[in-house]
């Protein structure tokens, strides 16, 4: 079970919360001689603080029961993390390059999709609780539900996008596949989430060199207006990317 991050923690098993507790003990009584009866409480209260907040800066430890899917979880979770953190930054810099009115659509997207994946963490970690326990079991009528809206996402899109919900299709398709057979499908959820995750990544990386190198000024003429408008269609192409990726994840978390 997800391990409750705010429950007391030893203090013994964090040399840090030790160490805290032990100076304060020794400053306490032979520096600023205060009586042990005051101190000694008050020591042991400041390491257990320490050690409570030593493990609440550690990663959620799951007990699934089974190490495969755990380490999976483990490694879609810093995935996730990586992504939330590089989505805040796309999301300044796009707030401070797309400033003009025909560039508000563009970043009204960009900005949507990057404040999803700043929650996508706390999804996961929603997820692996729901893994816990003996009806975890993901069913093929959630999948094929699934299924049924990637395949209806992919009838309306083109080019990257519609790419991107091929491979979801085809994923969903396999992990029916397992499921109708009776295996455990969560192990291949968790891949498919983490690949979708990359995906994200590799989009948002792209979209901010592209936003970093584009000069969107219109300066410079007719020639510098007709790079910069096809600039910005490059941009919207990439918004599009981004956001489609974004359905994806949360058609996954569904």
């Amino acid at each position: 079970m997800l391990t409750q991050r705010l429950k007391p923690a030893n203090p013994l098993n964090y040399p840090l919360a030790v160490l805290v507790g032990g100076l304060l003990l020794v400053v306490g009584v032979r520096g600023v001689r205060l009586p042990s009866g005051v101190m000694l409480p008050l020591a042991g209260l400041t390491a257990l603080g320490v050690a409570t907040w030593r493990r609440s800066q550690e990663p959620e430890r799951l007990d699934l029961g089974d190490p495969a899917l755990e380490a999976q979880i483990a490694a879609a979770l810093e995935q996730a993390t990586h992504l939330a953190a590089q989505a805040e930054t796309l999301r300044q810099e796009a707030g401070d390059r797309l400033t003009e009115a025909h560039q508000l659509d563009l970043l009204v997207t960009v900005q949507l999709a990057c404040d999803h994946a700043r929650e996508l963490p706390q999804q996961i970690q929603a997820m692996a609780r729901k893994f816990q326990g003996q009806d975890s079991l993901v069913s093929v009528e959630t999948l094929e539900a699934q299924l049924r809206k990637a395949k209806a996402q992919r009838q309306h899109q083109s080019g990257m996008a519609r790419a991107q919900w091929q491979k979801l299709v085809q994923s969903l398709e396999r992990n029916i596949a397992l499921a109708q057979q009776g295996d455990d499908v969560r192990q291949a959820q968790v891949i498919g989430l983490s690949n979708v995750i990359l995906e994200t990544i590799e989009v948002l990386q792209r979209l901010q060199l592209q936003l970093r190198r584009s000069d969107l000024s219109g300066a410079g003429g007719s020639g510098g207006e007709g790079r910069t408008g096809g600039e910005t269609e490059s941009l919207a192409a990439l918004g599009e990317a981004l956001a489609s990726c974004q359905k994806n994840l949360d058609l996954l978390m569904s």
